[in-house]
């Protein structure tokens, strides 16, 4: 079976491989060191210390592998890909919210790098969904944990 594409920005690509780089780096080492440090304690049967630092070494090898896995499968968006007036991959699309008139920007990407904080959305996620394919003056209708949400597009790319 093969592995799942994982389409990346530039941007996003290089988050990923600064975050593989400082888990290998600086928290394996970090972690490494509690370890020994708690093992110093003696009695490792009720030691809260070395169970804490083995559970943080186990999440961070489990991240390791799968940074690993995403880049080894991750494929660049470059510029050619990014569709000028269809919403799609690497878009940033410019909404309008229908029922409060607000207006807002989202960059469309994969789910390896979405960050809504940095209005940043996965296109499997509800709103990135029912963006991909559209245009700008289009209305899209999504269900959300809120409610339902009616945006219209007002730009993609820049272009209205």
């Amino acid at each position: 079976m093969s592995e799942k594409e994982v389409l990346l920005t530039k941007e996003g690509l290089s988050r990923l491989e600064d975050e593989l780089e400082h888990l290998k780096t600086v928290k394996r080492r970090e972690v490494a060191a509690r370890i020994k440090q708690a093992l110093a304690f003696g009695d490792i049967s009720e030691n809260s210390e070395y169970d804490d630092a083995k559970n943080e070494q186990a999440f961070i090898e489990s991240r390791i592998v799968k940074l690993e896995k995403m880049l080894r499968n991750a494929r660049l968006i470059s510029e050619d890909d990014i569709q000028s007036e269809v919403v799609g991959l690497g878009s940033k699309v410019k909404l309008k919210d229908l029922e409060y008139e607000d207006e807002f920007e989202y960059m469309i990407v994969s789910s390896a790098e979405a960050d809504p904080g940095e209005a940043k959305i996965s296109d499997e996620s509800p709103v990135g969904e029912a963006l991909i394919g559209k245009k700008p003056g289009d209305v899209i209708e999504v269900e959300v944990p809120a409610g339902i949400v009616r945006y219209q597009i007002i730009s993609v790319n820049g272009r209205q």
